[in-house]
């Protein structure tokens, strides 16, 4: 995006930065870090992924901006509007790495992620949608947390959610978050994803995630069919 529309954004950020604020801090919540998968013997609960949510201090990698950067600034954190599928609590942390990972505050984090059958709001045919897009500031903890889905998947990608983080109309990082397969599958067979499937494309054969997905992968827990939480911890350089 321009850098006209970056500052506006930021401009827009700053009004609101007090109230999410406030709204972020009351959720208590930090990122964990599991470091396997295990499924209980009824497949309710799924626990997995490392991501950077360990002690390890990097850099998140830089990806293309990819399918599709939003056209508009939509400030919110509830993000699924009409979209169906397993509901998702994504917590992102950033942190500065050259700050030894200290947290950072007052970024503009923003996400956008396809729905079940791998659309895109505002592209193709759903030009007039804006769903499963939104922008939030983080909290002093360097985090915001956004209520989505569970992303669906398209042809030729792996499961992920693009991030950019950005401050005072500087681009800081472009990345994508990427999920651990074994759940994914779970989550892909059941319910409203069931029609499509298991995503045929892993996180080890796309092309995005080549350079490292280790640094790219959530910590993800819950239940595929009622709901899940996860958490990703994004290194910038500030």
């Amino acid at each position: 995006m321009g850098e006209f529309v970056r500052e506006r954004r930021e401009a827009i950020l700053l009004l609101s930065a007090a109230g999410a604020a406030f709204a972020l801090g009351c959720s208590g919540s930090s990122p964990t870090s599991p470091t396997s998968t295990s499924t209980t013997s009824s497949g309710t609960t799924v626990t997995g992924g490392t991501g950077t949510t360990s002690a390890t201090c990097a850099v998140a990698p830089t990806e293309t901006v990819g399918p599709y950067p939003s056209l508009q600034d939509l400030i919110r954190s509830d993000i699924r509007e009409d979209r169906q599928g397993t509901p998702l609590q994504l917590t992102i942390q950033v942190v500065n790495v050259a700050a030894a990972c200290a947290p950072l505050a007052d970024v503009a984090v923003e996400i956008w992620q396809c729905d079940v059958a791998g659309n895109y709001s505002q592209y193709g045919s759903q030009t007039a949608r804006t769903y499963l897009r939104g922008i939030q500031t983080t909290n002093s903890a360097g985090e915001v947390v956004f209520t989505t889905l569970y992303p669906g998947w398209y042809q030729g990608r792996a499961t992920h959610i693009h991030v950019e983080v950005a401050r005072a109309g500087q681009s800081l990082k472009v990345t994508q978050i990427a999920f651990p397969e074994d759940i994914s599958n779970q989550v892909h067979t059941q319910g409203v994803y069931a029609s499509r499937g298991i995503n045929s494309t892993t996180n080890a054969r796309d092309g995005i995630f080549s350079d490292g997905v280790s640094l790219q992968l959530a910590s993800v827990s819950g239940s595929p069919s009622t709901s899940m939480t996860a958490s990703y911890r994004l290194g910038v350089t500030a």
